[in-house]
Formats: C-alpha cells, sequence, structure tokens
C-alpha cells in the first residue's frame, strides 16, 4: 500500500483526535416522548414499579417507629436490644418461615434515604430516579397524586409503586403482588369507566423492577400467588400472573446470585455511622439467602483448594465454618432478638432457622431456574449495567473461615453481567450463544454502577421507549389483524 505523506498523517491524526473530542450529547428526552406521554387511551398500560431489597419503608405497626428508612429522630437502633428485636424477623423452632410474623409492616416505597450527619439532615436519592423517568413519560404516581403532593389534574392514575417487607421470602412477596395487582386493576377499571365509558378491554400491567424486585416479577409470573410446596417439590409452571403482566422490565436483577448476599450474611452489614447490623440480625431474613449463587456457577471455594467448590445453600457448609446463624458465642446477640427464650435454647432455635432458609433459597432457586417461555402476549426485558468490577468468587480462608470477595469481572459492582443474564454457561463448558433460562425478549447495557444506571439518559431513553412506543404483540394486535 502506499504510504501517506508525513503532512497526511498529521491532518488524519488531528481529525481522530478531534472526533475523540466531541461531546456526546443527551437526547431531549422530554421533546422525543411529548405525543406518546401525553396519551391516555384503554390499550395504555398502567405501571408498577417493584423496588429491590431495602427499597421499602419499614416501621412498627402502630408506633410508627422506624425500623428502616430513615437513620434520624426516633429510627430503630439494631444495636440496642430493642432495636434488635424488631430489625430482625422472630424465629421459632418447627415454625415454617412464612409463620413467623412480627409487628414490622412496609408503609412505602423508598424513594429517599434520610439521615442525619452530626446533627445535618441528608438525604440520598434512591428510586426517585426511576419515578422522575416514569414522570417525563406521563406515568402519574397514584400515591403522590392521593396525598395531594402533585397535582396531576384530571388525569386517572397510571403509575403505582409495590411496597413490602424485603426482609421476607420473595414467594410470600409474589402473594402480596397478586393481591396488589388485582386490588388496582380494579381501580383502573373504575377510572376507565368514568373516563372512557363502560370497555371490554382487559386490564394488563407493564413491571418495572429493580434489583430483586425482578426476582419478586420472575416468581409471580410463572406462579402467581402459589407458594413453595412444604414437602420440597416445586409447584407447577401455571403463568398465572403472566395473565396480567404484558411487559416485564427488570433493571439490575442479579437472576444468578450476588456474593455481595454471601458476604452480608456471614459478615453483617456496615453502615459506617449510621448503624451496623450484626449477621444473627441479617441472618433471620429469608430474602436474604434467596439472593445468593447456586453452587453450579462455582463462586464458593475453600482458598488453596481448587478443586472444591462449595453449594451456598448447604446448611452442612455453614454448620462447618460457624457462619452467620450457625456462629458460635453469639448467645448474647440471640438474645436481644430473642429476650424471652432460655439462653440454653437459643444456639438450637438460630441453626433450625438457618436450615429452613437455606433450604427455602435452594427450592426458590429451582422454581425461578427452571428454563420455561412465557405464554404470547408478555414478554421479558432486561436492563443491566456492565462496566464496573463486580466480585465474582467468595474464598474462604481455611484457618480463620473469614471470607473475601475477589476476582472481578464486568458488572454494576454488586451484579454481574452474567448473573443478570442468568448465564447458564458460568462455571460450565462454554458455548457461543447465551445459555439462560429466561426467554429476553431484549436487552439494554448501561456503563454505570447498581443504581447510577437509573440516572443514565441511555435508561430513562430506551426504558421510555420500550413503555410507550415499541410494537407489542398483544391479542389487540392479533384480534386486529396486525
Amino acid at each position: 500500500m502506499r504510504s501517506l505523506p508525513k503532512l497526511g498523517f498529521l491532518l488524519l491524526a488531528l481529525v481522530l483526535l478531534g472526533g475523540c473530542k466531541t461531546a456526546v450529547k443527551a437526547p431531549d428526552i422530554p421533546e422525543i416522548y411529548r405525543l406518546p406521554a401525553r396519551y391516555e387511551g384503554v390499550d395504555r398500560n398502567p405501571v408498577i414499579v417493584v423496588p429491590g431489597i431495602m427499597g421499602s419503608i419499614l416501621e412498627q405497626e402502630g408506633t410508627g417507629v422506624p425500623v428502616w428508612g430513615a437513620f434520624s429522630g426516633e429510627f430503630v437502633d439494631p444495636e440496642t436490644p430493642y432495636g434488635a428485636a424488631l430489625a430482625a424477623l422472630p424465629m421459632a423452632k418447627g415454625v415454617p418461615l412464612s409463620d413467623l410474623q412480627d409487628d414490622v409492616v412496609s408503609t412505602g416505597a423508598l424513594d429517599r434515604l434520610r439521615f442525619d450527619l452530626f446533627g445535618l439532615p441528608i438525604e440520598l436519592s434512591a428510586y426517585a430516579n426511576i419515578m422522575r423517568t416514569l414522570g417525563v413519560g406521563g406515568y402519574a404516581d397514584e400515591d403522590l397524586g392521593r396525598a395531594g403532593e402533585i397535582d396531576y389534574g384530571d388525569r386517572h392514575y397510571t403509575c403505582f409503586q409495590f411496597h413490602y417487607d424485603w426482609r421476607r421470602s420473595n414467594v410470600e412477596n409474589a402473594a402480596l403482588l397478586d393481591a396488589f395487582i388485582q386490588d388496582k386493576a380494579e381501580y383502573v377499571r373504575q377510572q376507565r369507566r368514568e373516563r372512557f365509558g363502560e370497555t371490554d378491554e382487559p386490564v394488563r400491567f407493564d413491571i418495572v423492577a429493580h434489583s430483586m424486585g425482578g426476582l419478586i416479577t420472575r416468581y409471580y409470573l410463572r406462579y402467581g400467588a402459589e407458594q413453595l410446596p412444604s414437602n420440597g417439590s416445586l409447584p407447577e409452571i401455571t403463568w398465572e400472573g403472566a395473565k396480567h403482566v404484558e411487559k416485564a422490565i427488570l433493571v439490575g436483577t442479579p437472576n444468578g446470585g450476588s456474593t455481595d448476599s454471601i458476604h452480608r450474611l456471614v459478615d453483617g452489614l456496615d453502615l459506617s455511622i449510621l448503624a451496623q447490623y450484626d449477621p444473627v440480625i441479617i441472618g433471620t431474613f429469608p430474602s436474604l439467602y434467596e439472593l445468593m449463587p447456586r453452587g453450579r456457577q462455582q463462586v464458593l471455594q475453600v482458598d488453596g483448594v481448587p478443586t472444591e467448590w462449595l453449594e451456598p445453600t448447604d446448611p452442612s457448609v455453614w454448620f462447618r465454618f460457624g457462619w452467620g446463624l450457625a456462629a458460635d458465642g453469639k448467645e448474647a446477640e440471640l438474645a436481644r432478638i430473642l429476650p424471652n427464650v432460655p439462653v440454653d435454647q437459643l444456639k438450637e432455635i438460630a441453626r433450625d432457622h438457618l436450615e429452613k432458609c437455606l433450604q427455602n433459597a435452594q427450592q426458590f432457586h429451582e422454581a425461578i431456574d427452571r428454563p420455561a417461555s412465557p405464554p404470547p402476549g408478555t414478554v421479558i426485558e432486561l436492563f443491566a449495567a456492565d462496566s464496573e468490577p463486580t466480585p465474582s468468587l467468595v474464598l474462604v480462608d481455611p484457618a480463620t473461615y473469614e471470607i473475601r470477595q475477589t476476582q472481578l469481572r464486568p458488572g454494576d459492582r454488586t451484579v454481574l453481567r452474567t448473573s443478570a443474564l442468568m448465564d447458564e454457561r458460568v462455571g460450565q463448558k462454554w458455548v457461543p450463544r447465551l445459555r439462560s433460562p429466561i426467554q429476553w425478549n431484549a436487552v439494554t447495557f448501561i456503563f454505570s454502577d447498581h443504581l447510577g444506571m437509573t440516572r443514565d439518559p441511555v435508561f430513562t431513553d430506551n426504558i421510555l421507549y420500550r413503555l410507550l412506543e415499541a410494537p407489542r404483540p398483544t391479542q389487540r394486535e392479533t384480534r386486529n389483524g396486525l
């Protein structure tokens, strides 16, 4: 090939460098979606937002004392006996997890986290970004409208926030989501009658679910309100929930689990100067175990023993290393959350609860990991981040049994790219195309972290397109011959 003169190389370099410096402009989202955002016909689906773990406000029923969602004023300090007892779920030997109830309830979705720092009130935005995006798309939040915080005029409400007690099993919360959807469907039918007269158009919803909220959504689509059988078997996949959902959009969902959940269960949750949650407290939450990775993904290993892969949901692993509720010397912490139980029974109750949580998690994993295609008219889509180094391996120190997260791979710092996709090639023989039990209709990758992706204009633009403009293979179109 003929060489360019030196001046030609210089000009080419200047052009390329100039191109690299060109600023990327964000789209004019309000202008792009101006018309679809204003459309309020009966064929526009209302949206339900499902937050992830720790994304709902928890309070003591009756007193209104904040258990989670505010770290100022009279918030519950988990390092005190009173606070620990409120923050933890009840434990009792031989009692099913679903029967272990307390007086803590969810009172709303946590759009902002409020706390005091050296006497100064601080707010951190949590799910407000998702609500702000939906607001641009013309989705009016029902709770805000009823409270009079925002005047939506005569528009019917098209957006609902599903809040729940995120400490409990995702299966229990899927049943609550079903009841929530039934209630909101009747509300939407009433609003439609008032605005458009009688119509036989069925009420279906679109769901936007962040993080663990996506696991609740996936279970709900497959099984509706059906609980896991008590004999350890799996429920029949009926797609009962899919009858009410046309589009499920999962955002940063750990479909294959997260090593961070093992870390929290073993070492607790340290919020620095705000609060510290002991592993005994964290260990009472069935949901945390359901967030763990699968053993077949080869994520848990004794350091220096590369041939030994451990199953995170195997109780013998937890008893062997004395993790969480199986730890020795935790009588004082257990007594805080079980103040009326004799000391000699505390450890036995804790080990029983640990076994139940692990068995429940394994059954939950099997229920959502089975390959299955949703029925026609229901689609599942994913937004995931894959630009941040994310731990993919947990190593156990053979001497101290302490753990450390290591082996960074692409993800969002909390959820691996492969976990969001539920990539079954992990830990197995690699093949060229994705192998996943989830039939994805669309996948969008964002270059951000777990919460930051919801602030990205790429997220805003694409999610509004999916909700407002993307063609849908619905029964309405089939009926019209489209």
